[in-house]
This record gives structure tokens, sequence and C-alpha cells, in this order.
């Protein structure tokens, strides 16, 4: 029987993070009213002109750099024609010919090892509006605030065998463009979509087989069931004796299978011709010399260095490291208060806990490091014991409160006071003689139920470790 491999490719389309688009200055703001950030250039109108915003240009050098690409130092916008509701132009201002940056590369690990994807290319663009459905009214209306949204497309060669790989390859971009503040990456919010090209061949044949392209995914998990789902079509269909057909398809996961939308377009099916009211960009070597030393230090080198220099395992720098933000936060909070370990499991487990149970991203934390540290000094020194640490830390990262006035106002300080300690426990042991008696021939609960009724007495202030030494002495 004949094996096959699947063989893939990715055009993966980024919103990139800057506060206008990229020919005007509308905001870019995501969940405004509908068609509230619009005016005459992103709308389209006649004689409206775009200007080139520099930020754009930016960051996709700085990408560029980041995937080992080739920047090209003299490039230029194109025309790319054609009609949908949601480009008020009925052209999109792209790059075909002379793209930003080429032939780089990125390299990540899997569960085999490390795999090397090459980049054909990098280039930038211009969002198009969303069409909204309501299947009630059986109307389709358009909202044109992601309209001229800056875009970069950055387009793998067809390296990827397996969905793995391809989320594996998903997650080091992502990771990469988060930290570099290029992109949120929200794939639930359209800043980050996905287009498949796919084929299959025979095991051992170095010849592309005929692909079809499932455009604008927009979760992991439906990538990977859109990759093993088409995959087995495609074979199913060789196996049968059958021809794959070159064509545009979109998945439908509740079905889970992908459906035809059109023929393949190729690049002359657009009537390409350079973009005539933008001047083409002339880069020097200067201006990337200046991105390049700007790039940060990424997970990969991030993770080796939390581990040497703050003793932690390499599992705790991975989750430390999944974003900037806790990354940050765990190193300079770790720099104010030197207990890195105790700031690694707060986070890890209590941070990690909050941010899930109430749907949060890790920029949405209300922590700061000089609040989180204030908390592990205050921990440390035996002022607050770990459960209320736990329950103020969860009051920290949604409200942002201070941990000191928090607990004052809230009475949750541990009581350490020798004098007025001695004084709850001679009471205690005068009013539970039995238990006393019990203890004392052997019975180590008896001494539980003493510590149990200071501890009651003291509204659960007092130190336990010094509940449990001042009981002993008197005993």
């Amino acid at each position: 029987m004949k094996r096959y491999e699947t063989v893939i490719g990715l055009e993966v389309h980024v919103e990139l993070s800057t506060d206008s688009k990229i020919f005007c200055d509308c905001s870019t703001r995501f969940g405004e009213k509908p068609n509230a950030n619009t005016c005459p250039i992103c709308m389209g109108m006649p004689g409206a002109l775009p200007i080139l915003n520099k930020k754009v240009v930016d960051y996709a050098i700085s990408t560029g750099l980041a995937l080992n690409c080739t920047i090209v130092k003299n490039c230029m916008f194109d025309r790319k024609n054609y009609f949908y509701p949601d480009l008020p132009k009925a052209y999109q201002i792209s790059q075909l010919y002379f793209p930003i940056a080429r032939q780089g590369r990125v390299t990540f690990n899997t569960r085999d090892g490390n795999k090397s994807i090459g980049i054909h290319e990098l280039h930038i663009e211009e969002d198009a509006g969303k069409l909204l459905h309501d299947s009630d009214k059986k109307v389709t209306l358009v909202d044109y605030n992601r309209s001229g949204v800056p875009l970069i497309e950055i387009v793998s060669e067809p390296d990827m065998r397996s969905a793995d790989e391809v989320v594996a390859y998903l997650d080091k971009l992502s990771s990469m463009l988060s930290y570099m503040g290029v992109s949120d990456c929200k794939m639930q919010e359209g800043s980050m979509r996905v287009d498949i090209n796919i084929s299959v061949r025979e095991l051992g044949d170095t010849r592309l087989g005929s692909r079809t392209e499932i455009k604008n995914m927009n979760s992991f998990k439906a990538i990977r069931r859109a990759i093993e789902g088409e995959s087995k079509r495609q074979i199913d269909i060789l196996i049968d004796g059958g021809q794959i057909l070159d064509e545009t398809r979109r998945w439908d996961d509740d079905k889970n299978k992908s459906i035809r939308m059109r023929s393949k377009e190729e690049a002359q099916d657009y009537r390409y011709f350079p973009e005539q009211d933008i001047a083409p960009i002339e880069i020097p070597n200067e201006w990337i010399h200046k991105l390049h030393r700007l790039l940060p230090e990424f997970r990969d080198e991030k993770i080796i260095r939390f581990q040497k220099d703050y003793g932690i395992s390499e599992y705790d720098a991975r989750v430390l490291t999944s974003s900037k933000e806790i990354a940050d936060l765990f190193e300079d909070t770790s720099k104010l208060y030197n207990l890195p370990r105790e700031v690694s499991n707060l986070l890890m487990v209590e941070g990690m806990r909050i941010l899930k149970d109430n749907y949060l991203d890790p920029e949405d934390l209300r922590l700061t490091p000089e609040s989180l540290s204030k908390l592990i000094g205050m921990i440390d020194r035996g002022e607050i014991n770990r459960t209320k640490a736990k329950a103020v830390f969860e009051e920290m990262c949604l409200k942002g409160v201070d941990p000191e006035d928090y607990m004052k106002r809230y009475g949750l300080e541990i009581i350490n006071d020798d004098k007025k300690l001695r004084l709850v426990a001679l009471k205690v042991l005068e009013d539970n003689p039995q238990s006393v008696s019990d203890y004392k021939k052997g019975k180590t609960k008896a001494f539980g139920n003493l510590v149990g009724q200071t501890m009651k007495a003291m509204n659960g202030k007092a130190d336990p470790s010094l509940v449990n030494t001042i009981l002993k002495e008197l005993i």
C-alpha cells in the first residue's frame, strides 16, 4: 500500500500594534463601534491619498531581522486589484515584486528535536474590513474599522510536514512578535490569521503535489484539525485514483471538513501593478543596524538565562517566559526582593490560575513588581500567612491594591507578640486540661487541638510556628 506525507507552507497575516493605521491617522483600537475609526483615506474615497506610517516599516524591518531575513533596501508597494465588499477601494496596497524582506529562517523545538523552517518572504500590506453576517435578518453588514490596519504577511517555504510542526512554528512566531511588541498576536481578535497551503505526495517523492489553500484560520485547535482533515481528504482522493485541484477552501470546524470556495488565484489574476501614490522606500544600513540593536532578548535565550541567574528549573523558566509580561514581572520583582523561587511559585501557581479563572491575558493583570515585592517580603518576614497571602495576591492582580494597605484595612496581619500570645496560650491550657493531660501521655493529636484553640482565640492571626513553640514551653 502506498504511503503519503503531507507538505505544508503557511501565510501568516499579523496585525501590527501601531496606534494609527498604515496610510492615515485613524485609530487601530480594537472593539470600537462599527465604522467609528474611519476616514476618506481608509474608506477609499476618490482623491484621498495615502501617507505611509514609518512605524509600520520599523516593525517590518525588525521582524525580518528577527527571522534572519535579508532586508530589501529598495522596496516598493503594489496594487493588488480585486473586489470584495469589505475592501472599499477595490484594490489592496501590498508588496509583490519587491517585498521588504526575503530568504529568512526560523528554528524551533519539536518532540523530534529542532526543526528549521525557511521564510520565503515578508511583506507589508493593509488589512480589509470585516463582514458581519446577520442570519436572523438575512443581511450582511460591513465594518470598515479594520480597513487600513497595517499587516505584515510572513510566507514560509513548504517545509512543514505535520500539524504539530505547524503549531510549534506558529507558537514560536507569536512569541517572537509579542516579545518585540510588534503585535499582540491575539488570534481571537484577528490579530494573527493563517492561510494553510497543503498538499500530499508519496513518501520519498521530492516533487510538490497540487495544493489547496485553506483561508483565514484563527485558532491553533482549528488549524490542527484542518491540516489533519484536509490531508486525509487529499490522500483518500489519490487512493481512489482521483486528482487534487488547485483551489481555495475554507474550514468548517462544526462539520470537521474543508469546503471549496473557488479555484486558486495566481498573481496574474490580481493584475498587480506598482502603487503610483507611494514612493519606493530606500532603507539605508544605518536604519537596519539601529533596529537590529533594539531587538529584545527572546524567549529561548531568556529560558536559559533564568535557569542560570535565578536557580529555577527549566520547566519553571518555560512557564514564566510564556509571555513577556510575566517574564518581566518575575525578573523585576526578583531584583527588588531576592527570593526568585518564592516569586516563581506565586506567579506560576496562583498567577496562572487567576488568568485562567478570569479569562484574562497577562497584560490585563494590575500587578506591579513593586507591589509584588512587598507581598513577597511580608511572607518572608512572617507578617502574613500563605493562605491570606494568596487572597491578597488575587486582589492585587485584579484590582491593583497595595498589599500593605489592604492587609491593614482588613486586619490580616500576623500577630507575633510573644507576651500577648503567652497570655492567650495560658488561658487555652487552663480551659483544656484534658488535652494537656492527653498530650503528656503521648497523644499528639491533643496538641493539635491546643494549637487550634489558640489560633481560634487569636482569630487566625497568630504566627502558627510561634504558637507551637510557646505551647510546648508552657506545657
